[in-house]
């Protein structure tokens, strides 16, 4: 799965504060996220993130 800092990722499951909208911070074999929200940050492993991805929003300066 292509998942890229500065992307979002719209959950299945929502963060305790009600959000499902996730920043992506930094990538690799754990992804750093912060909650859009409550702008609180946390890491998470990738096989664990990656079931749990219902969509992926691209930032806007794709080429």
């Amino acid at each position: 799965m292509d998942v890229r800092p500065d992307d979002i990722l719209i959950m299945k499951k929502p963060h305790p504060c009600g959000c499902n909208e996730m920043l992506v911070k930094r990538s690799g074999m754990d992804f750093k996220l912060k909650c859009v929200k409550c702008s609180r940050e946390f890491m998470v492993p990738r096989n664990k993130i990656e079931k749990n991805i219902k969509k992926i929003v691209r930032s806007s300066d794709d080429v």
